[in-house]
Protein backbone atom coordinates (compact mmCIF):
# COMPACT_ATOMS: atom_id res chain seq x y z
CA UNK A 1 0.00 0.00 0.00
CA UNK A 2 1.25 3.46 -0.89
CA UNK A 3 2.34 5.76 1.91
CA UNK A 4 -0.25 8.55 1.99
CA UNK A 5 1.19 10.49 4.94
CA UNK A 6 1.74 14.18 4.30
CA UNK A 7 5.29 15.17 3.82
CA UNK A 8 6.30 18.49 5.33
CA UNK A 9 7.82 20.85 2.79
CA UNK A 10 11.53 21.38 3.11
CA UNK A 11 12.40 24.34 5.27
CA UNK A 12 13.80 27.24 3.25
CA UNK A 13 17.47 27.90 3.68
CA UNK A 14 18.06 30.49 6.34
CA UNK A 15 20.22 33.42 5.44
CA UNK A 16 22.90 34.30 7.95
CA UNK A 17 23.71 37.93 7.31
CA UNK A 18 25.73 38.24 10.50
CA UNK A 19 28.07 35.48 9.48
CA UNK A 20 29.11 37.47 6.45
CA UNK A 21 30.11 40.56 8.36
CA UNK A 22 33.76 41.33 8.59
CA UNK A 23 35.10 41.17 12.13
CA UNK A 24 35.69 44.51 13.73
CA UNK A 25 35.50 46.48 16.94
CA UNK A 26 32.34 46.21 19.00
CA UNK A 27 30.56 49.57 18.59
CA UNK A 28 30.09 51.81 21.58
CA UNK A 29 26.60 52.04 23.08
CA UNK A 30 25.37 55.01 25.11
CA UNK A 31 25.17 54.67 28.86
CA UNK A 32 23.98 57.10 31.45
CA UNK A 33 23.72 59.20 33.46
CA UNK A 34 25.69 61.76 31.54
CA UNK A 35 28.26 63.93 33.30
CA UNK A 36 27.13 67.29 31.94
CA UNK A 37 23.51 66.64 32.95
CA UNK A 38 23.94 64.86 36.27
CA UNK A 39 27.10 66.52 37.60
CA UNK A 40 26.91 69.97 35.98
CA UNK A 41 30.56 69.76 34.95
CA UNK A 42 32.39 72.43 32.99
CA UNK A 43 32.59 71.34 29.35
CA UNK A 44 35.85 71.34 27.43
CA UNK A 45 37.86 73.37 29.96
CA UNK A 46 38.13 72.64 33.68
CA UNK A 47 37.50 75.34 36.25
CA UNK A 48 40.43 77.78 36.45
CA UNK A 49 43.12 77.05 38.98
CA UNK A 50 43.43 79.66 41.70
CA UNK A 51 46.57 81.77 42.08
CA UNK A 52 47.44 80.20 45.43
CA UNK A 53 49.05 76.81 44.58
CA UNK A 54 52.84 76.67 44.44
CA UNK A 55 54.76 75.36 41.44
CA UNK A 56 54.89 75.53 37.66
CA UNK A 57 51.50 76.00 36.00
CA UNK A 58 50.82 73.86 32.95
CA UNK A 59 47.99 73.27 30.51
CA UNK A 60 47.01 69.81 29.30
CA UNK A 61 45.10 69.72 26.02
CA UNK A 62 43.53 66.31 25.62
CA UNK A 63 41.22 64.48 23.27
CA UNK A 64 39.13 61.37 23.91
CA UNK A 65 38.51 59.02 20.96
CA UNK A 66 36.71 55.70 20.45
CA UNK A 67 38.05 52.66 18.62
CA UNK A 68 37.23 54.15 15.23
CA UNK A 69 38.99 57.42 15.96
CA UNK A 70 35.73 59.32 16.51
CA UNK A 71 35.47 61.84 19.36
CA UNK A 72 33.63 60.88 22.53
CA UNK A 73 31.59 63.76 23.87
CA UNK A 74 30.17 64.21 27.36
CA UNK A 75 32.66 61.92 29.08
CA UNK A 76 34.03 62.77 32.50
CA UNK A 77 37.81 63.03 32.85
CA UNK A 78 39.26 63.15 36.35
CA UNK A 79 42.91 63.65 37.26
CA UNK A 80 44.71 63.01 40.54
CA UNK A 81 48.31 63.99 41.22
CA UNK A 82 50.98 65.06 43.66
CA UNK A 83 51.75 68.71 44.28
CA UNK A 84 54.89 70.44 43.02
CA UNK A 85 56.98 68.85 45.78
CA UNK A 86 55.73 65.31 45.10
CA UNK A 87 53.35 65.21 48.08
CA UNK A 88 49.75 64.01 47.89
CA UNK A 89 46.94 65.69 49.82
CA UNK A 90 45.93 62.33 51.25
CA UNK A 91 46.27 60.72 54.69
CA UNK A 92 48.02 57.67 53.22
CA UNK A 93 50.94 59.84 52.12
CA UNK A 94 53.25 59.98 55.15
CA UNK A 95 54.30 63.47 54.03
CA UNK A 96 50.74 64.53 53.19
CA UNK A 97 50.56 66.88 56.16
CA UNK A 98 53.19 69.02 54.43
CA UNK A 99 51.42 69.03 51.04
CA UNK A 100 50.52 72.36 49.51
CA UNK A 101 47.36 73.38 51.43
CA UNK A 102 46.16 75.34 48.41
CA UNK A 103 46.33 72.42 45.99
CA UNK A 104 44.18 69.32 46.33
CA UNK A 105 45.61 67.54 43.29
CA UNK A 106 42.18 66.76 41.86
CA UNK A 107 40.68 68.10 38.63
CA UNK A 108 37.51 67.19 36.71
CA UNK A 109 36.06 68.18 33.33
CA UNK A 110 33.64 66.87 30.69
CA UNK A 111 34.79 66.38 27.09
CA UNK A 112 33.16 68.65 24.51
CA UNK A 113 31.47 67.70 21.22
CA UNK A 114 34.89 67.09 19.62
CA UNK A 115 36.08 64.94 22.51
CA UNK A 116 38.42 67.68 23.66
CA UNK A 117 39.25 68.69 27.22
CA UNK A 118 41.68 71.18 28.77
CA UNK A 119 43.01 71.08 32.30
CA UNK A 120 45.09 73.75 34.00
CA UNK A 121 47.14 72.29 36.82
CA UNK A 122 50.51 72.29 38.56
CA UNK A 123 53.42 70.28 37.15
CA UNK A 124 53.66 67.47 39.70
CA UNK A 125 56.85 66.61 41.49
CA UNK A 126 58.20 63.07 41.70
CA UNK A 127 56.78 61.14 44.69
CA UNK A 128 59.51 60.74 47.31
CA UNK A 129 58.22 57.47 48.77
CA UNK A 130 58.54 55.57 45.47
CA UNK A 131 60.85 55.85 42.44
CA UNK A 132 58.28 57.16 39.97
CA UNK A 133 58.47 59.94 37.42
CA UNK A 134 56.08 62.90 37.75
CA UNK A 135 52.67 61.91 36.40
CA UNK A 136 48.91 62.34 36.63
CA UNK A 137 46.49 59.47 37.21
CA UNK A 138 43.49 59.77 34.87
CA UNK A 139 40.03 58.28 35.29
CA UNK A 140 37.47 58.23 32.45
CA UNK A 141 33.70 57.71 32.73
CA UNK A 142 30.83 58.37 30.33
CA UNK A 143 28.73 57.24 27.38
CA UNK A 144 29.93 53.92 26.02
CA UNK A 145 32.20 53.42 29.04
CA UNK A 146 30.71 50.72 31.24
CA UNK A 147 33.60 50.69 33.67
CA UNK A 148 36.09 53.31 34.70
CA UNK A 149 39.17 53.45 32.50
CA UNK A 150 42.37 54.33 34.38
CA UNK A 151 45.55 55.53 32.71
CA UNK A 152 48.44 57.89 33.39
CA UNK A 153 49.89 61.02 31.85
CA UNK A 154 53.67 61.31 31.87
CA UNK A 155 55.61 64.27 30.46
CA UNK A 156 58.05 63.90 27.59
CA UNK A 157 60.56 66.31 29.12
CA UNK A 158 61.06 64.32 32.35
CA UNK A 159 64.36 62.37 32.49
CA UNK A 160 62.91 60.17 35.26
CA UNK A 161 60.65 58.49 32.68
CA UNK A 162 63.57 56.25 31.73
CA UNK A 163 63.59 54.60 35.17
CA UNK A 164 59.91 54.78 36.12
CA UNK A 165 58.91 51.25 37.23
CA UNK A 166 55.39 51.51 35.76
CA UNK A 167 56.59 52.65 32.34
CA UNK A 168 59.22 49.91 32.33
CA UNK A 169 56.61 47.14 32.58
CA UNK A 170 54.70 48.60 29.62
CA UNK A 171 55.88 47.19 26.26
CA UNK A 172 58.27 49.67 24.67
CA UNK A 173 56.15 50.13 21.54
CA UNK A 174 53.16 51.20 23.66
CA UNK A 175 54.80 53.61 26.09
CA UNK A 176 54.18 56.57 23.81
CA UNK A 177 50.44 56.25 24.53
CA UNK A 178 51.19 57.45 28.07
CA UNK A 179 53.39 60.42 27.16
CA UNK A 180 52.10 63.98 26.81
CA UNK A 181 53.96 66.00 24.17
CA UNK A 182 54.98 69.59 24.87
CA UNK A 183 53.86 71.67 21.90
CA UNK A 184 53.21 75.40 21.62
CA UNK A 185 53.21 75.94 25.36
CA UNK A 186 50.82 73.10 26.28
CA UNK A 187 51.05 69.37 26.86
CA UNK A 188 49.01 67.44 24.30
CA UNK A 189 47.62 64.04 25.18
CA UNK A 190 45.30 61.75 23.21
CA UNK A 191 43.29 58.95 24.81
CA UNK A 192 42.11 56.13 22.52
CA UNK A 193 39.79 53.64 24.18
CA UNK A 194 40.17 50.88 21.59
CA UNK A 195 41.72 49.98 18.28
CA UNK A 196 44.99 51.01 16.72
CA UNK A 197 47.25 52.93 19.12
CA UNK A 198 44.92 52.15 22.02
CA UNK A 199 46.04 53.91 25.18
CA UNK A 200 47.51 51.70 27.88
CA UNK A 201 45.02 51.26 30.72
CA UNK A 202 45.65 49.85 34.18
CA UNK A 203 43.61 47.30 36.11
CA UNK A 204 43.22 49.00 39.47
Amino acid sequence: MADTRAVAPAAPERSEPHAQRAPGITPFQPTGPYPQVMLDLPTGTAMPLSDAPRGERILIDGRLLDGNGKPIADAMIETWQADASGRYAHPRDPRGADADPDFWGYRRVASDSEGRFRIETIKPGAPHDRPQAPHLVVGIYGGGVLYRYVTRIYFEDEPANATDPILRVVPAHRRDTLIARHQEGVYRFEIRLQGENETVFFDV
